[in-house]
């Protein structure tokens, strides 16, 4: 079994797409607007989403809920973490090596969690 998709909520939809637009800029996905309601991100074997959530309510993200990704070596968790920082994202844990895995952890704007490890 494998992970198909992950779809983050938000209630800015243009604001959430900015940051992940340069977030994943030069990690060969390519975004896709499927809807007014919905962007996609999609990789050879990666699919990545935002949405308005669609019963209309507020989007929350869920307390113990986090997205792990491989961005393939410890620079580029470095470099990610950095962009993170920099496009206004919350510093959740430095980079720095974690059992087996170098990551780091990050919150976007919506307040969601991801983990960037290599």
């Amino acid at each position: 079994m494998k992970m198909n998709y992950f779809v983050l909520g938000t209630d800015d939809l243009e604001r959430a797409s900015n940051f992940y637009n340069a977030l994943f800029d030069g990690q060969g996905l390519h975004s896709v607007a499927a809807s007014e309601r919905m962007t996609y991100w999609l990789g050879d074997d990666f699919a990545f989403a935002l949405a308005l959530p669609f019963d209309g309510k507020p989007a929350t993200n869920g307390n113990g809920t986090m997205l792990g990704v491989s961005v393939g070596s410890p620079e580029a968790v470095d470099r990610m973490h950095a962009r993170a920082l920099e496009l206004g994202a919350q510093d959740e844990g430095a980079p720095g090596p974690r059992g087996p895995k170098y990551s780091a952890y990050i919150r976007d704007r919506d307040g969601n969690k991801l983990c960037l490890s290599d």
